[in-house]
């Protein structure tokens, strides 16, 4: 499989979605959701009041999407540095 970590690491992102939307209510999954989505530590800067959980869901799912892809690049590279 050649995207492995994308493809782990989005459905890593969207689990914790899932899991926030569901247990929003209990502190240790508000908070596990707060320690390891990095959007929802800048997106109460730019959205001051009632913040609307589906754009913040959105750009975490985005966010493990982009840094799955940046490690199997790297991945990639290595691997192909590897080989020569």
């Amino acid at each position: 499989m050649r995207y492995k970590y994308t493809s782990a690491l989005t459905l890593l992102g969207v689990a914790l979605c899932i899991v926030h939307f569901f247990g929003h209510e209990y502190d240790p999954v508000y908070l596990l959701f707060y320690a390891l989505s990095v959007p929802a530590w800048f997106y109460p800067i730019f959205k001051y009041t009632g913040i609307n959980p589906l754009p913040l869901y959105a750009l975490t799912i985005v966010c493990w999407a982009v840094i799955g892809y940046v490690i199997d690049r790297f991945a990639a590279t290595r691997h192909s540095r590897s080989r020569h």
